[in-house]
């Protein structure tokens, strides 16, 4: 199935013109002053939601508004991470390799037209137009939490579906065991591809049962926004138990194998980033602890107060059962 799309003469900001945190500051407010007991949490939980749909966005990027999610582990009621930090302070090695470089050399990426081609183990294979993908499916805001290998974490509310939606859609044959994401490797809009620092075009994996998952989110938007350039627009991934470089960003094939996909960082460090890259507090990365992390917009820079990382990043009830009788530590 061939779906052709159409330029919506949409571009992306400079990061000057990112808007303040002030947009989110009445909508936390109101959060911590209903967030006391259960039914508290529950009605807390509701009005964010409504809250994050009504409210102007934070950017100048096109609105993306979701519906709220009944998916369990789908929200938390955690405080948001501000939009100016969610968007400015990125892992995106295809723009560079410290944390401020994305959103200062991400303007260069185009999104429109864009197309993620459907291949490999299915059934229905296809190219599909951006605009035809965000509309198969009803959007959804999750607020998920992200953990970085690197000891950070943030908690931002994501636009979009279950990635399953598109899966059962495109119809795997029974030998398709995992599902392959290829992303964009341009170097005339992605001025560090071609860098010896990973081998490209990036691509990421999940096993057929990760990818299924309904947490697993087919994503093009956040904070009721579609994705910033810096942020893995116009489509990524988000696997919200897994460390984030298991997400993979700005997103042109979907791919469906039997056997267990090469991954970039895999490929640049086995003994560092394995395959499955749960979040696991007892498994240390050979650099350093991830026993704790530090939140990012929590206090100051790299002095801000650790807090403890929970397994799974704190979706065990949702997705443990996946790992049941796994070695956690070899398959790490």
């Amino acid at each position: 199935m061939l779906i052709r799309s159409r330029d919506n003469g949409f571009t992306h900001p400079v990061s000057s013109e990112i808007t303040t945190r002030s947009a989110y500051e009445g909508r936390r407010d109101m959060l911590k002053l209903m967030a006391g007991g259960v039914a508290g949490a529950t009605l807390a939980a509701w009005a964010g939601r409504e809250a994050l749909a009504q409210t102007a966005p934070p950017g100048k990027l096109a609105a993306l508004k979701g519906g709220k999610s009944d998916i369990a582990g789908a929200q938390t009621m955690e405080k948001l991470t501000d939009y100016k930090d969610a968007s400015s302070y990125n892992n995106y090695y295809e723009f560079g390799t410290d944390k401020g470089d994305p959103v200062k050399n991400a303007g260069t990426l185009k999104t429109r037209p864009w197309t993620v081609e459907v291949e490999g183990l299915v059934k229905k294979p296809g190219k599909y137009g951006i605009e035809d993908l965000i509309k198969l499916s009803a959007q959804e805001e999750r607020i998920y939490r992200l953990r970085c290998v690197e000891g950070w974490s943030m908690v931002i509310p994501w636009v979009g579906y279950s990635l399953a939606e598109l899966i059962k859609k495109v119809e795997p044959q029974g030998n398709a065991k995992y599902v392959e994401f290829v992303t964009l490797a341009d170097p005339k809009t992605m001025p560090f591809v071609g860098s010896r620092v990973l081998d490209w075009p990036y691509a990421e994996g999940l096993r057929m049962d990760e990818a299924m998952h309904p947490l697993t989110l087919l994503t093009f938007g956040m904070y009721g926004e579609v994705l910033p350039n810096q942020n893995g627009a116009p489509v990524r991934i988000v696997v919200p138990w897994k460390y984030g470089f298991k997400s993979g960003k700005s997103i042109v094939k979907i791919r469906f194998v039997e056997k267990e996909p090469s991954t970039a960082w895999n490929k640049s460090a086995a003994n560092e980033y394995g395959f499955f890259s749960n979040v696991n507090p007892n498994v240390d990365h050979p650099r350093w602890s991830q026993a704790t992390e530090r939140r990012i917009g929590d206090g100051s820079g790299l002095f801000a107060k650790r807090r403890k990382t929970e397994m799974f990043n704190g979706y065990e009830a949702q997705v443990g059962q996946l790992y049941a009788g796994m070695d956690l530590k070899k398959f790490y």
